[in-house]
């Protein structure tokens, strides 16, 4: 099991993550701890209420809004009643069994979790220190749950990063809030590929309609490293209103990129070999250019051709979807660049019968290859979710600043 724990500032805003998963088919509450009656009696406002009467008992805590997630191993076939009972024993570990806390299970994703809204401010007024309770309440918790209940462990930081729910879908304009798909494209994506520069980074992004751009050289966005991210139609042709790659949660900025193309370099390294037997084993056979993107496609490589102004191909991207790595041709080896490629590829039309629709992926999972794609349109009846960015549940707890109005001259 692996169990995370995050404080903000806003309740409501984690609230209402919550509560769109729900009404997007994709999350039930399954439990509410003092809160006096069944989940599934209690409205929006119920919820909302109990814990504002909550936290205003001591109205100078600003960090009230406690979000925990517990996430299970794929293999594990819990039901909602096993679910609710491990939640009330962690909560009870962890010093918040008196508490008043909500427990969502989502479907999300390929393994069991559950989402818990809770507050520190208790029923006397006083506050529960949450310093440090991740690495010294919830670890201990966790470890004494997963021998009680003989649940799969967490071994490592590896088993953690692969347990936690990830969503990850193409972006499409008109059929979603452009700053919430463009967000969870971009904060996924840089977070999970191994990419090693912009272009590189551009092709995974354009998978699901989304682009990265730093504006014409010599612009002053661009002499000032400033980054946008966009949607994509279907021409890839960019659309819609841009965002600042600075309003993004996880701040996928160029200056965090460029700290992160180093890294991936060496990281990406193990994959190599294994991405060019891929491509080997595909040219055996006389292929077409539309057919060999095909094939490929369908064993989880995506293949971008770079083209000019003019359309002339120049470059080839490839990128391994399974593996989460991606490479320019070049870099695996002169036999691998666009121009040899293309010269192993015949000019016979494509037979092949198979979409070229790039495969969708969930990133969360055993062995790096499964993808979850679960997100659906924003809810419309829920206003006050809309404003905000609830990508996730750590940017909902972000409490929006009130703007101040400035006091003008009067004439």
């Amino acid at each position: 099991m692996v169990a995370k724990v995050i404080s903000g500032k806003n309740i409501r805003g984690l609230l209402n993550y919550n509560e769109n998963k729900v009404n997007e088919g994709v999350a039930q509450c399954i439990a509410a701890s003092r809160f006096g009656c069944d989940p599934l009696m209690l409205t929006f406002s119920d919820k909302l209420n109990r814990f504002r009467k909550a936290t205003a008992l001591n109205p100078k805590v600003r960090t009230n809004a406690i979000h925990i997630s517990l996430n299970f191993d794929v293999t594990e076939k819990l039901t909602n009643e096993q679910l609710h009972t491990i939640a009330s024993d962690y909560m009870t570990r962890i010093g918040f069994g008196e508490q008043p806390y909500l427990v969502y299970r989502h479907t999300d994703a390929a393994h069991p979790h559950v989402h818990i809204i809770t507050t520190n401010v208790q029923s006397d007024g006083k506050r529960i220190d949450i310093h440090n309770i991740g690495r010294n309440q919830s670890e201990k918790a966790r470890k004494e749950i997963e021998v009680a209940y003989e649940l799969v462990r967490a071994e490592s930081r590896k088993k953690k990063r692969e347990m936690e729910p990830v969503q990850i879908d193409k972006a499409v304009y008109g059929k979603s809030e452009t700053k919430r798909s463009i967000s969870n494209v971009a904060r996924i994506v840089t977070r999970l590929y191994k990419y090693t520069s912009l272009p590189e980074l551009n092709a995974v992004l354009r998978q699901f309609n989304v682009i990265a751009d730093r504006g014409e050289e010599g612009s002053q966005m661009h002499n000032k490293k400033g980054l946008l991210y966009s949607l994509l139609d279907e021409k890839g042709k960019k659309i819609g209103v841009p965002i600042k790659a600075s309003s993004i949660y996880g701040k996928p900025i160029l200056v965090n990129l460029e700290k992160q193309f180093k890294l991936n370099e060496a990281l990406r390294k193990p994959f190599r070999e294994g991405l060019k037997t891929t491509i080997d084993q595909v040219l055996k056979k006389p292929l077409s250019k539309d057919a060999f993107v095909k094939t490929l496609v369908n064993k989880g490589v995506f293949v971008l051709f770079r083209e000019n102004h003019e359309g002339r191909i120049y470059g080839i991207t490839f990128v391994d979807n399974k593996n989460k790595v991606v490479f320019n041709g070049s870099d695996l080896g002169k036999a691998y660049g666009a121009k040899a490629i293309l010269e192993k590829l015949t000019q016979a039309p494509d037979t092949s019968s198979s979409g070229i629709q790039p495969q969708s992926h969930h990133a969360e999972v055993k062995d790096t290859a499964e993808v979850d794609l679960h997100i659906n349109e924003l809810l419309k009846d829920l206003v006050t979710a809309q404003a905000y960015d609830f990508t996730s549940p750590e940017a909902a707890m972000k409490k929006r600043r009130k703007k101040r109005k400035r006091k003008g001259r009067t004439l």
